[in-house]
């Protein structure tokens, strides 16, 4: 009986190292269209476990708000990024954090780039994960982080009218 409770704790802690290795923050590597580094973004686990938190560094944008989202491939090739795909989306919803037959899973709020180019944001996207499962960043082999010209309005679908893609990341294990 000891022999099998060491072994079932044994095996519980391998199990819950694994989940907190699969979940350990990942680094994106931000790039305009020209190659050109615009800087990353380090996404972790979210407050309670859940979701994805986002803390953006920047530099090299347009000033004023900007949209970012989570695309559903994780390819990056410039200049206009189509590569990445649409919105991630597993759950086949409209647009938009205000729109009442929405959001994607890949939707954020917006951020917004100083006079100087640069953004230090923190942004969180309760709808996807770092673990496993179809809301998984990394889910078909991950998903791309995009950021846009101009502001996201929330609503409109496709892409909330935000604009160019201007720079791209992706997100891989």
């Amino acid at each position: 009986m000891t022999k099998h409770f060491v072994v079932v704790a044994i095996a519980g802690f391998m199990g819950a190292a694994a989940v907190c290795a699969a979940q350990k923050p990942v680094t994106v590597e931000l790039k305009d269209a020209n190659g050109q580094s615009v800087g990353s973004a380090i996404l972790s686990v979210g407050k309670g476990g859940s979701g994805v938190t986002m803390k953006l560094n920047v530099k090299n944008l347009t000033p004023g708000e900007h949209a970012a989202h989570f695309h559903q491939v994780a390819k990056c090739e410039g200049p206009a990024f189509t590569t990445a795909g649409g919105h991630f989306n597993p759950d086949q919803k409209h647009h938009g954090l205000q729109n009442p037959a929405g959001p994607h899973a890949g939707d954020m709020p917006n951020f917004t780039v100083k006079a100087d180019g640069t953004s230090k944001a923190t942004l969180t996207d309760p709808l996807v994960n770092l673990g496993s499962g179809d809301h998984s960043l990394f889910t078909g082999g991950g998903t791309a982080l995009v950021i846009h010209a101009k502001a996201d309005d929330m609503k409109t679908d496709p892409a909330g009218n935000a604009g160019d893609r201007i720079a791209c990341g992706a997100i891989i294990k």
